[in-house]
């Protein structure tokens, strides 16, 4: 495959976390820099608004830092995402703010991410990783994310010293190695590689300051990994975005319903079950874009008309006879971000693929301490805690293991109150 070719293909998705000033949006700037994917009039304003702040070289933190307000405060608060075409790859490069009140915003980059970059300073790495750095580690273990890659950065600071590389390499290596939160999840690939995103070193050019270090650069590793894989399941999952209105009346107009398969593959004339209700009815026709077919297979958008009419709204999921679970009261992990503690007596929506439902909180089963990677009674989650929670909605939903079907076994709660999303939720078996 040529340059070009490759350049074109799917783009990798990367979403940067780390703690305060570990150098995620430097890393995004010297990556985008390095490759030449940075426009002449941003590029002149990077170095204009460095100078005014007293600064030799132009910053490239600030090549992501894109809202005024953070550039003052020299902080990144929101997740900045940036769009780049390389000789080598297509990037979407989000980059999420290291303020433990804002993890949330780590979760919703991570959520879709092909690649999850944690950055780890060397020079505060002792005997433990820091904190927000274990949490950052811990969500995208939780949400299963296919690589996740440690970022040893700033090693320009510890004179690019292979003891202090191994020894952060180590930390996380059995942090990852023990956490609880990877039960249930697509299976994730670790990797490290030392960099300093300040000179450059192992980003996109190799360094020749750490000759200990045999590996790709960071941007030739990233240009060959894998964009999210089509999930394992082949049974086959129909989430309806839209109904169609009949456009002539009559005994035999049909409603169609739009919506994409996520998983599997299903036929004109194959009985099919609406989760919700229950309600069986065969397949009469379906339309793709281009057309009229007998099937329509994971990843096609489609609109299915069924032989009988049925009470079938936005959010309702079509299964085959013999279904994933549909139920009512499930167990679910959850990622807790809302201001307000979680507990039994708590005012929720929860929102599953496109279905929004009423949900009761049973039984705050457990709660995972990520700093002891150990598992506690608790009665309460509290903002930025990992747990696990027994509930109960107000109709059937049709759930899917996470390491099966990310549409199926993922979810987020939404507070009645205030209409904030409060939680990221998967489902598991175990």
């Amino acid at each position: 495959m040529s340059q070009h070719d490759t350049a074109q293909s799917t783009p990798l998705r990367c979403a940067t976390a780390g703690s305060v000033d570990d150098g995620k949006s430097t890393l995004i700037g010297r990556l985008l820099f390095d490759t030449d994917t940075i426009f002449t009039d941003q590029l002149t304003h990077v170095t204009d608004v460095s100078t005014r702040q007293g600064k030799a070289e132009a910053d490239l933190s600030l090549v992501t830092d894109g809202l005024r307000a953070e550039r003052e405060q020299g902080i990144t608060i929101d997740v900045a995402w940036r769009y780049a075409t390389t000789p080598l790859r297509r990037f979407i490069l989000a980059d999420a703010p290291g303020h433990v009140q804002y993890t949330r915003n780590t979760l919703t980059a991570a959520s879709t991410a092909d690649v999850l970059l944690v950055l780890v300073d060397p020079t505060k790495v002792t005997d433990s990783l820091l904190p927000q750095t274990k949490r950052h580690l811990a969500a995208g273990l939780f949400l299963g994310v296919p690589n996740i890659v440690i970022v040893v950065n700033k090693m320009d600071a510890v004179g690019f010293s292979h003891d202090a590389f191994v020894r952060a390499r180590e930390w996380a290596s059995e942090y990852a190695a023990k956490s609880l939160l990877t039960r249930g999840r697509p299976r994730t690939s670790l990797q490290f590689f030392p960099v300093s995103a300040l000179s450059g070193d192992n980003v996109v050019r190799a360094s020749t300051k750490m000759p200990w270090f045999d590996g790709p650069t960071l941007y030739a590793h990233l240009a060959e990994q894998k964009t999210l894989p089509r999930p394992e399941s082949t049974e086959a999952r129909f989430s309806v975005s839209w109904v169609r209105r009949p456009q002539q009346a009559g005994p035999n107009a049909r409603r169609g319903y739009t919506g994409t398969l996520s998983s599997g593959t299903l036929r004109v004339g194959e009985l099919v079950r609406v989760a919700s209700s229950g309600v069986e009815s065969r397949i009469e026709a379906i339309e793709l874009l281009d057309g009229p077919s007998d099937r329509v297979s994971a990843g096609q958008s489609a609109t299915i008309t069924l032989a009988d009419q049925l009470d079938i709204s936005r959010g309702d999921v079509f299964l085959p006879e013999s279904s994933l679970l549909t139920a009512r009261e499930v167990t679910l992990d959850l990622a807790w971000v809302g201001r307000e503690p979680l507990t039994t007596a708590s005012s929720l929506l929860l929102k599953h693929g496109h279905k929004k439902v009423r949900v009761t909180v049973e039984e705050i089963v457990a709660a995972y301490d990520i700093e002891s990677n150990e598992q506690r009674p608790a009665s309460s989650l509290r903002l930025n805690d990992f747990g696990r929670v027994r509930v109960k909605t107000s109709e059937p939903l049709a759930w899917a293991p996470y390491a099966d079907s990310r549409e199926g076994g993922r979810a987020i709660l939404i507070s009645r109150g205030t209409a904030d999303t409060v939680a990221a939720a998967i489902y598991r078996t175990e």
